[in-house]
């Protein structure tokens, strides 16, 4: 029976998902796909992620031929039988340049890569390589240099795969839609957050689970961590991961490391995927962290980052970094009271014109207009130097949005910016 990732693989372009870093409409690639530009290319990135469906449908979207090559089984005596059939005048009548796809090309040596150097500079061929592997490192620096483009392919956001999962359950033609089976809520998501950002493995999770249940069946959380061989303990009701995702925020903002890292594995444990964990992470680090330890937001975003590209189960200790270094840190409000109470102001009062000093002054005819004249540039009074940069309205009334506290390194900037109060004084 044909798996269903391979039935679900899409034909056509804009039912592509992921990758959108460098594949979304009106961006280059997609656009070069749509004129039919795409010279050769080198995809590198995890298994399951698309790399062989985008280049079916580059093909496909060029009215191309299309040969595909297993580097783990195929050698130069396939590519040079490809190569015969495209330069043979009796086999077919193409307008456009066939594509050869080679899929697993790390896998050749340097003389069977070497191999593809003439066609793909004469241009009888477009050659489009695959590898799980850094390119860079796998291929030979002759072939890079006649592929100008290497398109790194990242896992799939949970996200796209449960809507992936879905459209699969409800697809009549393609899919399970006949089964007329129904996911409990959460499952999905569960199978999505499980599989690491491939597509492949998550559909023919769903799958294996459908083929085995009968028609009309719901699939419940136990049957999915049955499938995935992994305890399942999803959360109670639909809110209770936000009730997770608050206990873990007020923990470290009440600087308890221990109960930060218990509902921290709470989410995991609950199928919590690492954009979520994420990002809540990140909000909390200039939220309730913010100048009292500046560099918290680069290391949790790191953390995130690198949580992102392992996936679980190794992500869980970079997230763990994360809360433990967050509700370890001093604490400090200032930025989201600052933005919020300049964010009010501005709905509850108009405010004056930017200050003539301030505006841009860089074309003919500023001065004229009065604009630019008696700025003070700082770094000409050794770095600081008193001038007016609020509108007027709010310079009169001398407002303050940000209140530094005494709190870690902000006690440092709260005790310079009050020096400069004293210079203003003097």
């Amino acid at each position: 029976m044909i798996p269903l990732s391979t039935r679900m693989r899409p034909d056509c372009l804009d039912d592509f998902r992921g990758q959108r870093h460098f594949m979304y409409r009106g961006s280059l690639f997609y656009n070069a796909i749509k004129n039919r530009t795409v010279e050769s290319a080198v995809f590198f990135g995890p298994s399951g992620t698309g790399k062989t469906t985008l280049a079916r449908i580059i093909a496909n979207e060029m009215n191309a031929a299309f040969y595909e090559l297993n580097a783990s089984v195929s050698g130069i005596k396939e590519l040079k039988e490809i190569i015969d059939k495209v330069k043979n005048p009796f086999f077919g009548m193409e307008n456009t340049t066939p594509y050869v796809y080679v899929d697993e090309i790390h896998r050749w040596n340097k003389l069977q890569q070497d191999s593809l150097l003439q066609v793909i500079e004469e241009g009888t061929i477009r050659v489009i390589c695959s590898t799980t592997e850094n390119p860079y490192f796998a291929l030979n620096n002759a072939i890079l240099s006649r592929i100008r483009a290497v398109y790194e392919f990242k896992p799939l956001s949970s996200e796209d795969i449960t809507e992936i999962l879905k459209n699969a359950l409800t697809d009549v033609e393609k899919g399970l839609g006949k089964l007329k089976i129904t996911a409990r809520e959460g499952t999905l998501e569960y199978i999505s957050g499980h599989c690491c950002g491939d597509a492949r493995m998550s559909l023919d999770t769903l799958g294996f689970i459908c083929e085995n249940i009968e028609i009309g069946e719901e699939i419940t959380p136990e049957l999915v961590g049955e499938a995935l061989q992994t305890p399942m303990t999803f959360y109670d009701r639909k809110e209770d991961k936000y009730n997770l995702l608050s206990a873990l925020q007020k923990s470290i903002r009440g600087s308890d490391p221990d109960a930060a890292v218990h509902y921290l594995a709470r989410l995991i444990d609950g199928g919590a995927d690492v954009n979520m964990i994420g990002r809540r992470l990140m909000v909390i680090a200039s939220e309730d962290v913010g100048m009292a330890y500046p560099m918290a937001i680069t290391i949790v975003t790191s953390c995130v980052q690198s949580a992102q590209m392992t996936g679980f189960p190794e992500a869980r200790i970079m997230l763990a970094h994360a809360a433990i270094l967050l509700a370890s840190c001093p604490k400090s409000n200032s930025c989201i009271t600052a933005v919020d109470e300049a964010l009010a102001d501005i709905k509850a009062k108009k405010a004056d014109d930017i200050p003539p000093h301030l505006k841009d002054s860089h074309y003919e005819g500023a001065k004229k207009r009065g604009i630019g004249i008696g700025y003070k540039y700082p770094h000409e009074f050794g770095g600081y130097v008193k001038q007016q940069y609020l509108p007027d309205n709010l310079y009169r009334a001398g407002t303050q949005y940000y209140h530094p506290t005494e709190n870690g390194k902000e006690g440092v900037f709260r005790k310079y910016l009050n020096s400069l109060k004293g210079l203003e004084r003097k």
